[in-house]
């Protein structure tokens, strides 16, 4: 994509991390679809690579929501991470941020924003859908009901502090590079790249374990519809 083509797309407000967020998309869709219907009951070496990347993955998170919950939400969750994984690794090709569409969605506060909206209302839902509807904001009155506006305020800080965690470390990560670049071009940038990549899936795993702590808190039942949720 031209630097023209992109000082025109951003009159509408399209950024550069925005066009790799699309681009990422798209590449997570079309690799999904055609995996999907390659899938095989002797399965090669790639499909074996995937299974038991996806299978270890599904046993972290099982771990943490319990085998109900995850059974129904892991797809979100490791989508959330892989999404996450990919767009922080985005910004370590060698043209990010210099190249017009190219650069690390999650350096942005306006994505990293975006995901933390999106898992506040999906816990939400999960919260609504596991204890019947509105019931689910009981917890907000729980231990005491005179605690309910710090209980809201914390419901309402969590998106912030995921969005402001992911985008800080990033787009901090980012900056540090940069630097270092520019007063020793030669050795230290492959140290702090090899660092960035270790960071760039900590911070992947950081948001969606925290993702699906979220959803675990929200889904758990009452002790008495529990019991009757299982007879």
């Amino acid at each position: 994509m031209t630097k023209s083509m992109m000082e025109s797309l951003g009159q509408y407000g399209i950024t550069d991390g925005m066009v790799t967020s699309l681009v990422i998309t798209i590449l997570l869709t079309v690799f999904a679809i055609i995996a999907g219907r390659r899938i095989e009951s002797i399965p090669g070496r790639l499909q074996n690579v995937v299974e038991l990347s996806v299978g270890k993955l599904y046993g972290f998170f099982e771990g943490i929501m319990g085998k109900h919950l995850c059974r129904q939400y892991f797809p979100i969750v490791a989508t959330i991470f892989i999404y996450i994984l990919l767009c922080n690794y985005s910004g370590l090709l060698p043209a990010s941020g210099v190249l017009p569409g190219l650069k690390a969605p999650t350096s942005s506060l306006n994505c990293t924003a975006a995901m933390a909206v999106f898992v506040f209302f999906m816990t939400t839902i999960v919260g609504l859908r596991a204890n019947r509807g509105p019931r689910y904001f009981k917890h907000l009155f729980k231990p005491f009901a005179f605690l309910f506006p710090l209980m809201l305020i914390e419901m309402f800080v969590r998106p912030l502090s995921l969005s402001m965690r992911l985008y800080g470390n990033v787009f901090g990560e980012e900056t540090v590079t940069e630097q270092f670049f520019h007063m020793v071009p030669i050795g230290l940038p492959v140290v702090m790249q090899l660092l960035s990549v270790l960071m760039g899936l900590v911070q992947a795993l950081v948001f969606s374990l925290l993702t699906a702590i979220y959803f675990t808190e929200a889904g758990e039942l009452e002790e008495g519809e529990e019991l009757e949720a299982h007879a």
